[in-house]
């Protein structure tokens, strides 16, 4: 069975950082575009970035980008999330799906994991 596991959030300060992972069974992560999107409460889920099969990275949020980094480690099947100068306003759930293309809609995607709580507070 296709599956996507998050991990790596957690409680951080502001101005932290965290690398969040996805680690992918049952398929390889360089077959696939993989996304990382984020729900806040009350808000949409907003898509982050996305790369692809060819290890090309598409960056959706342009309030986030010059912090957020994507990369992938096709030997350890994972994608990764680096978030650098976390703010409070990036507390959310942090959720990784895979698709057939990098899109920024969430509906573009197949598979998804299950997601991890990343809260940003003094």
């Amino acid at each position: 069975q296709i599956q996507l596991v998050e991990s790596g959030g957690g409680l951080v300060q502001p101005g932290g950082s965290l690398n969040l992972s996805c680690a992918a069974s049952e398929f390889t992560v360089d077959v696939y575009a993989i996304g990382w999107f984020r729900l806040a409460p009350g808000k949409e889920r907003e898509a982050l970035s996305c790369i692809s099969d060819e290890n090309i990275v598409s960056n959706y949020a342009a309030n986030v980008k010059d912090r957020f980094t994507m990369t992938r480690d096709n030997a350890k099947n994972t994608v990764y999330l680096q978030i650098n100068d976390l703010m409070a306003e990036d507390t959310a759930v942090y959720s990784c799906a895979a698709g057939f293309q990098c899109k920024p809609g969430w509906y573009e995607y197949v598979f998804w994991g299950r997601g991890t709580q990343v809260t940003v507070s003094s």
